[in-house]
């Protein structure tokens, strides 16, 4: 009884920060499985035509063939683009212009110009097909009229309406039977794998470089590797046009004006080579971390005692070295094929003629609303990495490896492994200078390679060549500071409660609770972001509960996207101190807050630093999740970045990066300087606590 009341301030903030994690991450989550499940809303195009090609048959051939051609002859001029446009997603193919922000007539001319590019064989397909999408996109209500005696009610009413309700496995399935959806599902998978293997095999060697002591200046190799980890994930498919794309300074400058070796039009960045170099160097730093931790921990010793046995450098590294980093290279492969499943940035900006499935579930969000197939597609792809993760091990249980935290071998290396070990390096940090100093040079010229003259108006009011944008960088840049400062300090502060209350406390349930806030760490970021939409648009069906279209939907979902970084820190500083410690304080009649502000907080300030500062970061450079819950009112500079370099208004873009990289930079050099002030943080907790 006793220790029950003595622990009920414990409980108590428990349960409060078990609600705020159910709130904000189980519940989401929960929803967008739910909604992944339910058939209500349009029917994609391609079921629709399917329906509307079972009505059409129901007409007589030649009564059917007359109507056709009298629809197509009665189309208005942006039904006719927008039925081609139908056609083309019908073929499987990608409609190769921008629905939603050119004009008209550039819809219409660029329309005309994909259907005079066609084969001979994919015009086929196309009249073939043509009929088909003028009557399910702009006759369907008339054909379900001429048919209703023929219809049961249900056909009728979902012919006319184009929509559907229910429940069922059909958005799932829809991933095999929709070519569309098929095909962007194959393409995912494809640039996944590439770029997993890709990029781990390339951090690997930078990480094996460092920690080998191969690598010239380690220590900038180091830093200048994870560069991208803090700049907006669009900045390198940014700069990669700059430099490489048909007007690039590489390709149309350097290699077609100067040197005559190719022809920019037709050779440059666009495609899957465009993509996948962009995927790489953006996640080489997910990767590094993972494998140079591995790496620093290994016991070289055993390394050693192989090559005393006779053991030559390659059987030591493959029999040893590669073995024991196994589990470092797993991880690396599933994060990074994660990461790359649900990143729709970099394909839409460089690969807009490759669907995949994070596109897909972009433009059914944002242009079409349909939030039930946007769930179901991002529960997809969660299932391939798992897949992956479950084979690699079960096979893994055959091998098992142990070994003691030590200093890396002193094994010397071959000077050809040497020589190629810097070149990756080097290249990779080369190339890294060379896209972030494109970034910087393009934010103050004018027009990219057009107009070079000087300009500092992409950094004020962005007006330049006649060009007016709707959002200014410093007004989007001051809003996502603004948010992320919000963020910050919660999240890091619940962060390190939540893990002080599991670590030390060790509440019923706390096993759950560290669960959820592990959620985020394990789902992509679009799971969040649908699941707000789904959670808090209109919760329990009351208007002045609705968090979207505000300020708080981007901050909730900043802080709680985030929380399990300060988590997992403080777990593990709490691991390594005593807990009499804490119990002390408390038999000298401490309460639980004076425990946690005086003795706890000081002990962990590196976890809530680091917890906050990757709060913050996320903040500033989050576009997967927050894409969906921006709105007119509060926009951020992440996403003013996507749609800048989706636009072409490449300046406005660079500027916007530049921004984030200097405030970026500038808060992580406050830490540290704050962190070598030691005894100032040591204080902290009990100031806060009042105590003079």
């Amino acid at each position: 009884m006793l220790r029950g009341i003595r622990h009920l301030p414990a409980y108590s903030a428990t349960a409060v920060l078990g609600v705020l994690l159910f709130v904000f991450i189980a519940l989401p989550v929960g929803l967008v499985l739910f909604e992944s499940f339910k058939l209500a809303g349009p029917i994609p195009l391609d079921e629709l035509a399917e329906i509307t090609r079972q009505a059409l048959d129901k007409l007589e051939p030649q009564q059917r063939e007359r109507q056709t051609a009298r629809w197509i002859a009665t189309l208005k001029p942006e039904e006719r683009t927008a039925a081609i446009a139908g056609a083309i997603e019908l073929m499987g193919g990608q409609v190769p212009w921008d629905r939603k922000m050119a004009t008209f007539d550039e819809q219409e001319a660029a329309a005309k110009k994909a259907v005079a590019a066609f084969s001979a064989e994919e015009r086929a397909k196309f009249d073939a097909g043509y009929p088909l999408a003028v009557a399910t996109l702009h006759k369907r209500i008339a054909l379900a009229f001429m048919l209703r005696d023929k219809l049961s009610p249900a056909e009728f009413d979902q012919l006319r309406e184009g929509t559907r309700q229910g429940y069922g496995l059909d958005h799932y399935t829809a991933v095999f039977t929709s070519a569309r959806l098929h095909k962007a599902f194959r393409n995912s998978l494809l640039l996944s794998s590439v770029v997993a293997m890709l990029t781990t095999a390339i951090g690997f060697a930078i990480a094996y470089g460092i920690n080998r002591s191969v690598i010239a200046r380690p220590r900038l190799v180091r830093y200048l590797t994870l560069v991208p980890l803090v700049s907006p994930p669009v900045v390198i498919a940014t700069a990669a046009i700059l430099l490489f794309g048909r007007n690039g300074a590489v390709t149309k400058g350097l290699l077609q004006d100067t040197l005559g070796l190719i022809d920019a039009d037709t050779v440059n960045l666009y495609g899957w080579g465009g993509v996948i170099l962009a995927q790489v160097l953006g996640h080489i730093p997910a990767s590094f971390i993972i494998l140079d931790n591995v790496l620093s921990k290994s016991d070289g010793r055993i390394e050693e005692a192989a090559a005393s046995q006779g053991a030559t450098a390659w059987q030591v590294f493959s029999r040893v070295t590669l073995p024991m980093t196994q589990p470092g290279i797993v991880r690396s492969l599933i994060l990074v094929f994660m990461l790359i499943m649900t990143d729709f940035g970099n394909p839409l900006v460089i690969g807009r003629d490759i669907p995949v499935l994070a596109g897909i579930l972009y433009d059914e969000m944002t242009g079409f609303q349909n939030t039930s197939l946007a769930a179901a597609l991002a529960m997809w792809m969660i299932v391939p990495a798992l897949l992956v993760y479950v084979a690699i091990e079960r096979l893994g249980r055959r091998k098992r490896f142990a070994s003691a935290v030590g200093a890396p071998p002193e094994l010397p290396v071959p000077a050809a492994a040497r020589a190629a070990l810097n070149a990756v390096a080097w290249s990779v940090v080369s190339l890294t200078i060379l896209l972030y100093g494109a970034i910087v040079a393009a934010s103050f010229v004018k027009i990219w390679r057009v107009d070079n003259s000087f300009t500092l108006a992409w950094y004020t009011n962005g007006e330049v060549a006649g060009y007016v944008p709707d959002e200014l960088a410093p007004t989007l840049v001051w809003q996502s500071i603004k948010v992320a400062v919000l963020a910050a300090p919660f999240g890091g502060i619940l962060a390190v409660a939540l893990a002080y209350l599991i670590e030390r406390v060790r509440p019923l349930g706390g096993g759950i609770l560290g669960f959820v806030a592990m959620l985020p760490a394990i789902l992509p970021g679009v799971i969040l972001g649908v699941g707000y939409v789904v959670a808090f648009n209109l919760p329990f069906g009351v208007k002045n509960l609705s968090l979207t279209g505000t300020m708080w939907i981007l901050v909730l979902n900043i802080m709680f996207a985030n929380i399990f970084i300060g988590y997992l820190a403080g777990r593990a500083v709490l691991q390594r101190y005593d807990a009499a410690i804490d119990e002390a304080a408390e038999s000298l009649g401490a309460s639980l807050w004076q425990r946690f502000a005086w003795v706890t907080l000081p002990i962990m300030r590196h976890a809530l630093l680091l917890g906050a500062l990757y709060v913050f970061v996320h903040g500033l450079t989050a576009l997967s999740a927050v894409i969906f819950l921006v709105s007119p009112a509060y926009k951020l500079a992440s996403v003013l970045i996507f749609g800048s370099a989706e636009g072409g208004r490449y300046g406005l873009a660079s500027a916007t990066s530049v921004y984030i990289l200097l405030i970026v930079f500038a808060v992580m050099a406050a830490i540290h300087w704050m962190e070598r002030r030691g005894p100032v943080w040591a204080r902290v907790g009990a100031l806060a606590a009042g105590r003079t």
